[in-house]
């Protein structure tokens, strides 16, 4: 009888980091989905925020809800047998207050048996961090481009550059116990030197490959968005096209009858 497969907590995700191997992230929304990436030995499924644009249609991550992130986590946790699953603390369920965040990031952890929380932000959301961590709740911070500001940041592709407060960001996150943190849109020599100033981890996208580990989206990817082709983003399939090829033949066999054929009939 096979084993199955070691479970990658928190810790060994920490280890795996200071092993010197670089570390794998992909986020998913589904079962179907995350049981792939999981089968395929992907280090860590992100539940992220980014469902409100690849899954919902938006056209930015901030109309999604804490319910919705907890029900798209739920089925992610379900599949997962060794990945590491973390899912995004959604716009304002963070900010308001760290009593608030606490409480919203115990809802996620209890709901959807997830293993960590990841929400936006360094320095100005230290005392969160910290909260969270007290509730013995594992929290991934993320700083950079930060899709939650959208707004004020005034566009979703601003490659932040400013070194000493991003550096300020990293070092503020890790010191309130942030066990990762995400680099985005982060010049590649800005992102080498505060991965090398911290202890812990450091997960890029579009951040180059000093960091510890990398993430992208799944679906983009894979190439089911071609629309979406920033610099950073490698496609590395083209499901896409495949899948409209594969509709395509479907709707055509069964107009001209060739299907279903006896092999596949009863």
């Amino acid at each position: 009888m096979q084993k199955p497969p070691r479970k990658i907590t928190v810790p060994a995700f920490r280890e795996l980091a200071a092993q010197g191997q670089k570390l794998t992230m992909l986020t998913a929304y589904d079962y179907l989905w995350a049981g792939i990436l999981d089968e395929a030995g992907v280090d860590s499924i992100l539940v992220g925020d980014s469902l409100a644009m690849v899954v919902q249609g938006r056209s930015t991550t901030l109309p999604v809800t804490l319910d919705q992130m907890i029900y798209h986590g739920e089925l992610v946790t379900r599949a997962v047998r060794r990945a590491l699953v973390v899912v995004d603390m959604p716009f304002m369920s963070y900010q308001i207050s760290p009593k608030q965040a606490v409480r919203n990031a115990g809802r996620i952890i209890k709901e959807t048996g997830a293993d960590a929380v990841k929400l936006e932000g360094g320095a100005i959301q230290s005392e969160t961090i910290r909260a969270i961590g007290r509730a013995e709740i594992p929290v991934m911070a993320h700083v950079g481009m930060r899709p939650q500001a959208v707004r004020q940041l005034g566009g979703m592709g601003k490659v932040q550059r400013d070194e000493q407060q991003l550096l300020n960001d990293a070092r503020a996150a890790e010191d309130a116990g942030a066990f990762a943190i995400v680099l985005e849109l982060v010049p590649q020599d800005i992102a080498e030197r505060i991965t090398k100033a911290l202890s812990i981890p450091t997960i890029g996208i579009g951040a180059g490959s000093a960091c510890s580990g990398q993430v992208l989206v799944g679906p983009d990817m894979l190439g089911l968005n071609p629309g979406f082709q920033p610099k950073f983003l490698k496609q590395f399939a083209d499901l896409r096209n495949q899948a409209a090829i594969a509709v395509q033949n479907y709707v055509k066999e069964v107009r001209d009858g060739s299907f279903p054929d006896a092999e596949h009939s009863h």
